[in-house]
């Protein structure tokens, strides 16, 4: 997994993980990658300084070899995984699934036309977008797709 810091054309910063630079390079020419501030589609990797963290004390050398700048550890991959699931069983407890016609409903709940609830669902960037520019809060959430394994 690789880290890179996004920038979209309206000046917003964010972080996005890809599996490696060529899935980020794909998605980006697909137009599959959106700001989740605003559902801008047009985004571009932005300069990354590298973290180095300061010690006043001498660190004792490890044998074991560093991932590769910009990835994850296996522990620190299953700790994200482990959050991300965990925020997906809070929202799939605690608010309705409406699939595809998330954008439908979600006006209907903004203009009063049905009794408010949580919902989540699926919408393209564009749909995103739109209700966004139609100041319907929207925000964009991983989802880990479980198999039948």
């Amino acid at each position: 997994m690789i880290l890179y810091e996004l920038r979209c054309t309206a000046g917003h910063g964010f972080e996005a993980w890809f599996r490696n630079s060529d899935t980020y390079d794909q998605q980006h020419a697909a137009h599959q990658i959106s700001c989740p501030i605003c559902g801008i589609g047009e985004v571009s990797k932005a300069p990354m300084a590298p973290r180095i963290a300061k010690s006043r004390e001498a660190v004792p050398v490890q044998n074991t070899p560093a991932p590769p700048q910009g990835q994850l550890n296996p522990e620190q991959m299953r700790m994200v995984m482990t959050k991300i699931a965990e925020l997906n069983k809070h929202i799939a407890d605690t608010c309705d699934y409406v699939g595809k016609d998330f954008a439908e409903e979600a006006r209907k709940i903004h203009y009063g036309e049905v009794e408010h609830r949580e919902i989540y669902g699926e919408a393209s960037p564009n749909e995103a977008e739109e209700l966004r520019e139609e100041g319907i809060a929207v925000a964009s959430v991983p989802w880990i797709r479980r198999g039948d394994s």
